[in-house]
């Protein structure tokens, strides 16, 4: 098993999904960081203030397949108004329906009015989108234009900042990002620093589990993140080549953070259950890096958004809150 089945039973039909490695640099919280944090606290148990006034954001719904140039087109969602705009950014062959259906642990996800997107939309602008290679709970490959496999993080946020662009979705931006989502959001934020208002990140792996993986381990996890699976087309991950490009990356912005970590096992493509401790650790450590509250106790598997979707949304609005203020 690789880490294109770490939902367990939530996609397995449809070609389950990767897990993600968050690359980045060292970084120290700082005092105005912990002032969000205590705001936060008030759900969570524990977090930054912005500085920077939200700018207008747009107010229609939207439902497209957007030209980023190039002779490609990727298709985007976004609903709601306010600002700052929430970015959803899904795990590897995650399309954008990871935030529109809801499941039980382990169950079968169904779409809800319940689930992220929808009730993200009832506060604040939020926008959801399909990379190359993605695919629909129905086991539908997006229609977004299919690129050459694997690609990196690198890649993932150079698409997100072209999409956003040509759709004219202006920040700030509060980035979400799950699994693999989590590493596409760390080069994102670090080029746009003044446009990104806070960051969500859940169950996104880090920078540290090369090392509380064993190097067989840790092999076993890149390689199976890297093959190309079925249908054809469909997206893979390169870890490796991620790590090297944002080695010489700046830290991320000083923003509020969050990482939701899971609590129930699962299997993320390095071995057995005696690999689990290791991402534990290494999710630790990348939230102590961040300066972010680190939520851990969460009822969940990996797909937070879809079995605790509340708990998410409540970590969004808080974010937004801090940033409107």
């Amino acid at each position: 098993m690789n880490t294109e089945t770490a939902w367990g039973a939530v996609k397995i039909a449809t070609a389950a999904r990767t897990t993600c490695l968050d690359l980045g640099r060292r970084r120290q919280p700082t005092a105005g960081k912990a002032m969000w944090l205590l705001g936060l606290s008030f759900i969570v148990g524990c977090g930054g203030s912005i500085s920077e006034s939200p700018k207008t954001a747009p107010s229609a719904d939207f439902a497209a397949m957007v030209d980023i140039g190039g002779g490609r087109e990727m298709y985007l969602q976004c609903r709601g108004t306010g600002a700052p705009t929430v970015v959803l950014i899904s795990g590897a062959r995650g399309a954008l329906d990871d935030w529109t259906y809801v499941a039980e642990p382990g169950g079968t996800p169904k779409e809800s009015g319940a689930a992220v997107f929808p009730g993200v939309a009832r506060f604040t602008r939020v926008c959801a989108y399909d990379r190359p290679g993605t695919l629909r709970f129905d086991g539908a490959l997006s229609a977004s234009t299919r690129v050459p496999q694997p690609t990196t993080a690198q890649d993932g946020a150079i698409d997100l900042d072209a999409l956003l662009g040509a759709a004219h979705e202006s920040g700030p931006y509060v980035l979400v990002g799950h699994s693999w989502g989590g590493l596409i959001v760390r080069p994102f934020a670090n080029s746009h620093p003044r446009e990104v208002s806070g960051l969500a990140l859940l169950d996104p792996g880090s920078e540290f589990l090369p090392a509380t993986l064993t190097p067989s381990q840790w092999e076993q996890f890149v390689s199976g993140a890297r093959q190309l699976g079925e249908p054809q087309g469909s997206e893979a991950a390169d870890y490796v080549g991620s790590l090297e490009e944002l080695r010489p990356s700046p830290p991320a912005p000083d923003v509020p953070t969050v990482v939701l970590t899971s609590d129930h096992q699962f299997d993320f493509g390095a071995g057995g259950p005696e690999t689990w401790p290791a991402w534990l650790r290494a999710q630790d450590q990348l939230a102590r890096l961040l300066g972010a509250t680190h939520i851990t106790d969460t009822n969940s598997g990996h797909f937070i958004q879809g079995e605790q979707p509340h708990l998410v949304i409540d970590a969004i609005r808080e974010i937004v809150d801090a940033a409107r203020k």
